[in-house]
């Protein structure tokens, strides 16, 4: 079996600060787009939300994901713990559901009105790079936890495989919202295996049609598979415009105001 290393929360804090201040980095010296707002005051609103939702999280959540995991195993409760299937390839069946389930759930934030409420938030950022990869509401973060929590009990998924699969989802949610600039040749073959800036930055274009395709975090299999795969934005990667059409003045996006999107009314956007 499989063991689970030891303090998880510190290895994925470590890996965390770790990639984030890389990825930072890299923008400056390589940005793919010029910013068309003042990174600071994007950057106070989107650290504050992050600080936001850890405190958050370990208000409403004395039991995590790898926790929950972690008794499931004792327990055998779940389908991989009855079958049972353990070590490769519950590791790699594990990482693959829960990589799915998150597809879904990021689909099903977009069609269903009332999570697009809390999801929009994440979209009205008016530009793009590392910290827009963690800009997400805190009921949102609240209401993705219980449905990670609910796969993990139903299947019976490893704590290691959980652990892993949180690593690869924050960092890739960070790598593929960055402002970097690949060059087209090798996004081109990166984008069969990873999603890449340029493949996620479709996805928060203003455009709807757009803005409702490439909701992968981690790999890119999903769209593909299931028709929501779009290779590149009309305007063009340094002419598209990032974010919504009723959330335009950065003035008016600053932390308080980004926890109140949910409870303000907009238009009816079209689904899927």
């Amino acid at each position: 079996m499989l063991q689970l290393p030891t303090s998880p929360e510190t290895i994925r804090l470590s890996l965390f600060v770790g990639l984030f201040s890389l990825l930072a980095l890299a923008e400056l010296i390589w940005p793919r787009r010029l910013l068309r707002v003042a990174k600071n005051r994007r950057w106070l609103a989107n650290i504050g939300i992050i600080v936001t939702d850890s405190l958050v999280v370990r208000l409403l959540f004395p039991v995590l994901p790898i926790t929950l995991a972690a008794t499931a195993q004792a327990n055998s409760w779940g389908l991989f713990n009855l079958i049972p299937v353990t070590g490769w390839p519950e590791l790699i069946a594990g990482l693959v559901l829960l990589d799915l389930i998150i597809y879904l759930q990021h689909r099903l934030f977009h069609r269903i009105p009332l999570f697009w409420r809390l999801h929009r938030m994440h979209h009205t950022d008016l530009d793009l790079d590392v910290s827009s990869g963690t800009r997400f509401h805190p009921l949102e973060i609240a209401l993705s936890l219980l449905i990670k929590m609910a796969t993990v009990l139903i299947f019976g998924i490893s704590p290691l495989t959980v652990l892993l699969f949180e690593i690869t989802l924050n960092a890739t949610s960070m790598f593929n919202h960055a402002n970097l600039a690949i060059p087209l040749s090798i996004d081109r073959w990166l984008r069969l295996v990873l999603i890449t800036p340029d493949m996620h930055r479709v996805h928060h274009s203003v455009i709807p049609k757009e803005t409702d395709s490439n909701f992968g975090f981690s790999q890119p299999w999903w769209d593909r598979l299931l028709g929501t795969y779009r290779d590149q934005p009309k305007e063009g990667h340094t002419g598209m415009t990032i974010g919504l059409h009723e959330y335009r003045n950065q003035q008016e996006l600053g932390f308080w105001r980004l926890l109140r999107i949910p409870f303000e009314s907009a238009p009816v956007r079209r689904t899927l």
